[in-house]
């Protein structure tokens, strides 16, 4: 074996993945390459996101250092329980995924500052993964139970990430692209630093790019709700109607990549689920194991990613092909899970996917994985995501615990918290989606 202590080995490279998405760390880079010189005028900084506080922290650490003439103002939104200490830069707290009503009082006091601005002002917008909920601004004659109820049905539909932002960015009055429309009628010029946690690293989908041009539309969103036969009444009318009248124009798009507003606006992306996979496969490498990235855009019902990903490890356990063992198979993306009628369940998308692979996989020796959200919460409980591992494997034959039970009631989370492989991290205060890792190691 190459590998002596698995659990240190996934959890040393679930961390790296982590490093490579730390604000503190990527933050300065992003602003010194946007900002040649040392912006005249007012900076306005604003923003929402699982990693908005640390953003923050990060942005006044680099002005007190770098811009010590500037004094910085504004307010960001982040998750409950995800929020730092700052001097300038408020920070509220607010529900995810689901709005609350914090979020939408913060959301209205962000527009508030927008209206601020003046010509010769600099917006500095902090964008990451959870944005859209907690940056929920209903559109004029929505309300905020409108878009809870939306939101509630999308994700239990098992939409994508992507789907569900078309929507949601044509529900609101700030996000896609609203936010930087707004500030550049005030003749002000928008920065927005993205941190990414949707496949494809698209800035229109991060947090439903509040400074992004979006080429979606509303027919695009009514269409969705429809292929997810949520437009029987899983959605209340109101939202139909709305969506209905954009159709016909009577409401405002969201404003498209040749807007004019968008020659004031820059987006610049600082972190990615590749780049922190790219981390994870160099600590791989320092330990003697082959990484394999099978890709960041990984998407799909968890058990049917679990399923193909468990025939790739099973073609390297037997035939060492198309890659030698040691290896390890690493990927980015973010799955779903469609849960049944009536059914809570207990865990998220990761562990569900742990799960699914575990049960596929009784077969191999020397094979673990782990898989978690570097957001540091999974779903519907506090963990980051799981572990198993060979020898986890035997403890869960010796309590004769059925992984296809635990599955079929999409209870993830009560299966590895038995086995005690639950992986706890808290709030990472970043954000750039779901991390995978399978391990092939060779035979001792």
């Amino acid at each position: 074996m190459t590998v002596n202590n698995t659990e240190q080995f996934l959890m040393g490279a679930f961390g790296e993945a982590l490093k490579a998405s730390d604000p503190m760390a990527i933050l300065p880079a992003g602003i010194k390459n946007a900002f040649k010189e040392v912006p005249n005028g007012r900076c306005l900084v604003l923003g929402a996101g699982k990693a908005a506080a640390s953003m923050a922290v990060a942005m006044e650490s680099y002005a007190e250092t770098h811009w010590p003439g500037i004094k910085l103002e504004g307010m960001v939104i982040t998750r409950y329980g995800h929020s730092l200490p700052t001097k300038y830069i408020q920070v509220v707290e607010a529900a995810h995924p689901v709005p609350d009503e914090a979020g939408m009082r913060a959301a209205q006091e962000t527009l508030a500052f927008i209206k601020t601005l003046q010509p010769g002002d600099h917006l500095i917008a902090l964008v990451s993964g959870g944005g859209s909920s907690l940056l929920t601004l209903p559109a004029e004659g929505l309300d905020i139970e409108d878009v809870r109820a939306t939101t509630q049905a999308l994700l239990r539909s098992g939409a994508p990430i992507g789907q569900m932002n078309i929507v949601r960015k044509h529900l609101s009055a700030i996000l896609g692209g609203h936010m930087a429309r707004e500030a550049v009628a005030r003749g002000a010029e928008v920065s927005a630093f993205l941190i990414s946690d949707v496949t494809g690293d698209d800035p229109s989908s991060i947090a439903s790019g509040p400074c992004a041009p979006d080429e979606s539309t509303f027919a695009d969103a009514l269409e969705i709700l429809k292929d997810y036969d949520l437009l029987n009444g899983a959605i209340p009318k109101a939202v139909t109607d709305y969506l209905q009248a954009g159709v016909k124009g009577e409401r405002p798009e969201t404003p498209k990549s040749g807007d004019a507003i968008f020659k004031k606006t820059q987006n610049y992306l600082l972190a990615s689920a590749h780049a922190s996979l790219e981390a994870a496969a160099d600590y791989c490498k320092a330990h003697g194991v082959t990484p394999v990235i099978l890709g960041d855009t990984v998407m799909g019902e968890a058990k049917d990613v679990a399923l193909m990903q468990a025939a790739i490890a099973r073609e390297v356990y037997l035939y060492d092909a198309p890659f030698k063992k040691p290896v390890a198979l690493l990927s980015g993306g973010e799955c779903t899970v469609t849960m049944p009628a009536g059914v809570k369940g207990r865990g998220g998308r990761c562990s569900e996917f742990l799960l699914a692979l575990y049960a596929a996989t009784d077969d191999l020796k020397n094979f673990s994985a782990l898989a978690a959200d570097t957001d540091g919460i999974d779903g519907s409980e506090d963990n980051a995501g799981a572990w198993f591992s060979s020898d986890r494997r035997g403890l869960a034959q010796s309590k004769k615990m059925q992984a296809k039970q635990y599955l079929s009631s999409h209870d993830s989370f009560g299966f590895f918290k038995e086995l005690n492989t639950l992986v706890h991290t808290g709030p990472t205060l970043t954000n750039v989606n779901d991390f995978r890792i399978l391990l092939l190691d060779k035979e001792s």
